[in-house]
């Protein structure tokens, strides 16, 4: 999600920098009308169920995920609270906005970031990128034994994924892998599918995460991104109608 995300954002951004067209404000406004409606439809569904539902204890903990949500600080407020995978996670509906958070406060961080670093060029831009991320992957396999709730809901501990979505876009800048051979497109399309399946099957509750492991499936997802084009058959299994229409759907989902 994360990678996916990096890399969606910071194409949108280079490609309206370079068309001299990228403004904050509609930066913004897009990203309001793509999150807000879905996000404000859950919370209300969610108030009165929670209402109905919970015990007090339970239910004045909701109300303050809820204020947290709004804000975009959920993140923060369930890293305060108890591990992700405990026995109570399911008596936390609004659980899962903490990556929503994550996201939104990179928002705020990155447009600037590349306005303010774009006269360097993308050279430049890649290399502080790539710093950035490895001073992060590093707070995080840290955290991931120091502080393990902390290292899995922060956007410090985070940033990293994010930031290997920015440093694809900026690899298909300089590079345009689209144009290596089909055979090398294959290998490293099928080696981030396997990656993925890897993670998805191999890690569980017990696996340090953000960590050192998590590079697995950033990894992968960075190879599909790369790699994955029309004539291979990754590419033509996420072309296909249901993995279209379920990306389509897949954030209000």
């Amino acid at each position: 999600f994360f990678v996916i995300s990096g890399y969606l954002i910071t194409s949108i951004i280079y490609t309206e920098k370079l068309e001299g067209t990228f403004t904050l404000v509609n930066f913004y406004e897009r990203r309001a009308r793509r999150i807000l409606p879905a996000l404000y439809l859950v919370l209300a569904i969610c108030l009165p169920l929670a209402y109905l539902w919970l015990l007090p204890e339970d239910l004045k903990k909701f109300s303050g995920s809820l204020a947290s949500v709004i804000l975009f600080i959920s993140n923060h407020f369930f890293s305060n609270q108890s591990a992700y995978f405990d026995s109570a996670a399911e008596l936390k509906p609004l659980l899962h906005t903490w990556s929503l958070a994550v996201e939104e406060q990179y928002y705020l961080l990155f447009p600037p970031f590349v306005m303010a670093a774009w006269r360097l060029g993308t050279r430049w831009i890649f290399v502080l990128i790539a710093t950035l991320a490895l001073i992060s992957l590093g707070l995080a396999q840290y955290l991931s034994a120091a502080k393990p709730t902390t290292a899995f809901f922060i956007l410090p501990t985070r940033a990293w994924e994010l930031l290997i979505g920015a440093m694809t876009v900026f690899y298909f800048v300089r590079t345009k892998p689209i144009m290596v051979s089909a055979s090398l497109n294959q290998l490293g399309s099928t080696a981030g599918f396997a990656f993925l399946l890897y993670a998805i099957f191999a890690f569980d509750e017990h696996t340090p995460f953000p960590s050192i492991y998590t590079l697995v499936p950033t990894v992968g997802t960075a190879l599909i991104i790369l790699f994955a084009t029309a004539n291979t058959w990754v590419g033509r299994l996420l072309s296909t109608r249901g993995c279209v229409g379920l990306g389509l759907i897949s954030y209000s989902a």
